[in-house]
């Protein structure tokens, strides 16, 4: 890794710890000079890299700032949050950690206020899941939750993960590349997408809920402990995967 990416991926971490949000003036070159301790033409490269990708925005006589991360509805996430995804590896984390919350909120609300319509869908959504190859179910598996999204009814919830849309499959894909290859695995991911269903149908929203937050925390528990335990993890697709797994817009 050369110098100057090594700057890009500090400033890339300082925004991702929080230390420089979206909006914020990055320091000067000059102040960056002095405090990382590398010539100007190290930082000003540093700086094109993080501007190529989309993770910093230059204003015309006022400097660089922060990009906004998270794109809103509508817009492929293919900028920033897609180029921290590859190069930092606890943004799977970061991401299944919100997952973990929302999910289990979209799971109660599902379980409360969805309409025949609604158990309709979800009713499909959860037999393509489980008719669907294990080895590629991905889209199937992301259907099915976004049934239950939007079968919550709360359309700040669903605009907010319709948002991070792209960036939630990729961490299905992830569950699906790592995890259901282990028959072990794969048939306690089956099972808590069988319970998560059932909960909802019976309209038991606190179980619903409890299932759903439960089934996010062993996926990211368990890709944890895999890659603590020398396993090298495969959290994105081949590009052509990717571009076949984004564009796919096949419904529930």
């Amino acid at each position: 890794m050369g110098i100057s990416r090594e700057i890009s991926c500090k400033l890339e971490r300082l925004i991702l710890d929080g230390g420089l949000a979206p909006g914020q003036k990055i320091p000067s070159e000059r102040q960056l000079v002095a405090r990382l301790g590398v010539s100007r033409p190290v930082v000003r490269e540093a700086l094109h890299e993080l501007q190529a990708r989309g993770v910093i925005e230059t204003r015309h006589g006022k400097g660089s700032f922060v990009a906004s991360i998270v794109p809103g509805p509508g817009n492929q996430e293919t900028g920033a949050l897609m180029h921290l995804y590859q190069g930092h590896a606890r943004t799977l984390y970061d991401l299944l950690e919100v997952r973990e919350q929302l999910d289990g909120q979209a799971a109660f609300l599902a379980a409360q206020r969805a309409t025949n319509i609604d158990r309709h869908r979800l009713t499909k959504a959860f037999q393509a899941l489980e008719t669907t190859d294990p080895l590629s179910n991905a889209r199937p598996d992301h259907n099915f939750h976004q049934a239950i999204v939007e079968a919550s009814h709360n359309p700040i919830l669903v605009h907010i993960l319709n948002g991070l849309k792209n960036m939630m499959l990729l961490t299905v894909q992830a569950s699906v590349s790592n995890l259901n290859p282990r028959e072990d695995m794969r048939r306690k991911i089956m099972r808590q997408h069988r319970q998560l269903y059932e909960a909802i149908i019976a309209s038991k929203p606190e179980q619903a809920r409890k299932i759903a937050t439960a089934h996010v925390r062993f996926v990211r528990q368990t890709l944890k402990a895999m890659e603590k335990e020398g396993d090298e993890l495969l959290r994105i697709p081949a590009p052509w995967d990717l571009q076949d797994l984004l564009t796919d817009n096949t419904g529930p």
